[in-house]
């Protein structure tokens, strides 16, 4: 078989198809799951008149033309989010969805420009309960697939081992030597030039023009991530609260929020997060992210006035999304996230 057939070339499809199984396996088990836990699954429309408001995610736009003949600007959707807090709103309390997004931008061996997002929401629970989530799911997707190990690469992880829980400000102290909290306030505001004289005296290159967020990303992608997710899974907790536009404020100290990370062989898997119900703070927070997205991308997206209306109404929730592909990947051994798709994203331009 040639090294560049198609996806759907009868021997590769053969070569394909028991990963494809495998996934269909992990997804029936991971629905029995969620059903005898007590979710309900709903299925968000894809179409939204904003795709999220997180300022270096990038959305696919559209037209709906009306019987007017009027074309209004409209979005697929970069999570379900939105969708699923109005349900909150409407009454519902643990909800899971299976759910196709789009991220533009986004293509190579870990991303795709459409994927599948497993997003599940707990009314009246703490975001700690969805710890216990992950740690079940990667024990169903590795049974599913039967894998004793969660693999990506040369990395390994143990799906039944307990998951290591650090903070970030932890994880910077101990991979990179910088006190991360240090840089920022009890109000959020942070102290960019204060960072970026720690990584230099630890060796990291940054740029002038960096912000402090540039230079947090900087350190967790080149100190931090390549250490999370071996032989057990690690939750990056307490992210400060500049990096979590969506999650609220931890009770213990107001420089972070209720927002975790789950990495597996050095993989980013999940986002979860307490979820932010205070409507005026969190148009505050899209209104900063889009003024950033349109300094660094010349572009801003509309916000969605029903889903901030609907937080008055939303309870207290913890939530979270997972990247179904990603543990699909990982269950199987698959290199490439493409391999673990039925059909996939064409190649571009």
């Amino acid at each position: 078989m040639p090294a560049d057939a198609p996806w759907w070339d009868p021997a590769r499809h053969a070569d394909r198809r028991p990963v494809l199984l495998a996934r269909n396996r992990i997804q029936r088990a991971i629905r029995g799951w969620l059903d005898a836990q007590g979710f309900t699954e709903v299925d968000p429309a894809a179409l939204a008149a904003s795709p999220g408001n997180e300022a270096h995610l990038h959305a696919f736009a559209t037209e709906a033309i009306g019987h007017d003949g009027i074309a209004r600007r409209m979005y697929l959707h970069t999570s379900p989010e939105f969708a699923m807090k109005k349900l909150l709103a409407a009454g519902e309390t643990r909800i899971a969805a299976f759910a196709r997004v789009w991220r533009n931008r986004e293509r190579g061996v870990l991303h795709s420009p459409e994927f599948t997002m497993l997003e599940w929401y707990r009314a009246g629970e703490d975001y700690t309960v969805l710890m216990d989530d992950c740690a079940a799911l990667l024990r169903l997707a590795a049974e599913g697939a039967g894998a004793r190990a969660l693999r990506f690469r040369d990395r390994t992880c143990d799906p039944l081992a307990a998951p290591e829980r650090v903070s970030v400000a932890e994880a910077f102290a101990r991979h990179a030597s910088i006190d991360l909290l240090a840089t920022v306030a009890p109000d959020g505001t942070t102290d960019r030039d204060g960072l970026a004289a720690q990584m230099t005296g630890a060796g990291i290159r940054h740029a002038a023009d960096d912000t402090w967020s540039d230079l947090l990303s900087r350190v967790l992608v080149e100190r931090v991530e390549p250490h999370l997710g071996h032989g057990r899974a690690t939750l990056l907790d307490r992210y400060p609260v500049p990096e979590a536009a969506l999650a609220r404020r931890a009770a213990d100290d107001p420089r972070v929020a209720e927002r975790f990370e789950l990495y597996a062989c050095g993989v980013e898997l999940a986002n979860g997060f307490g979820e932010l119900t205070d409507a005026p703070e969190q148009r505050r927070r899209f209104a900063a992210e889009m003024d950033e997205k349109h300094r660094v991308y010349g572009e801003r997206y509309p916000l969605d006035e029903d889903f901030l209306a609907a937080l008055s109404h939303m309870p207290p929730a913890s939530g979270i999304a997972l990247g179904f592909d990603r543990l699909v990947m990982l269950a199987t051994g698959a290199p490439r996230i493409d391999d673990v798709m039925w059909a996939p994203v064409p190649p571009g331009p």
